[in-house]
């Protein structure tokens, strides 16, 4: 059985790309997901502002992790800017699911889905509208999006592509560090 080492290992080469990066994401996060600061959400070219920002709440929902900040949430959403801007019908997918997510939440609560404060709320919103085209879309994106990203697989316990090494035979396979030794 592998024994893994519990305490976290930085070089120098891992600290200075970190740092590099750090300026953007404390940007982001400073921003938050909320329509406020929703800086992130001015460099869309085919959605709107707020419908990013409720695709980003509803990624949140869907797929609710809290180790995982909000950036990666905002990353897994940008992409499906590039889709409605490639093709139109998409564009009016997003946008029309959004208007009837943001519609339920208004019959139901007086506010917009970004602005329900319970998350429970938000899922019965969700649960309505999960058998639409534009509900499967964005879970099955989302899949793709949100844990395609490299820097949050160390959180979900994944420690990569295994081919370079042999294979999981011998990097994996036998890993077992969640039973007790005997």
């Amino acid at each position: 059985m592998r024994q893994v080492e519990k305490r976290l290992q930085i070089d120098r080469r891992l600290f200075l790309r970190g740092a590099a990066s750090a300026v953007p994401a404390a940007a982001v996060l400073a921003a938050g997901v909320g329509t406020a600061g929703a800086a992130w959400a001015d460099d869309a070219k085919a959605l709107k502002q707020a419908t990013l920002v409720t695709l980003a709440h509803m990624a949140r929902d869907i797929y609710p992790h809290d180790q995982i900040p909000d950036r990666f949430y905002v990353a897994a959403v940008t992409p499906f800017d590039a889709k409605a801007q490639a093709d139109d019908a998409m564009r009016l997918m997003y946008e029309d699911g959004v208007a009837r997510l943001n519609g339920d939440a208004q019959d139901r609560f007086k506010t917009a889905y970004i602005d329900v404060p319970e998350e429970s709320d938000r899922v019965v919103l969700l649960t309505g509208i999960e058998l639409t085209p534009f509900f499967g879309h964005v879970r099955g994106g989302l899949v793709v999006s949100l844990y395609n990203q490299p820097e949050i697989w160390h959180r979900f316990g994944y420690e990569g592509s295994s081919s370079e090494f042999g294979g999981y035979l011998h990097r994996g396979f036998n890993d077992i560090d969640w039973l007790p030794a005997v």
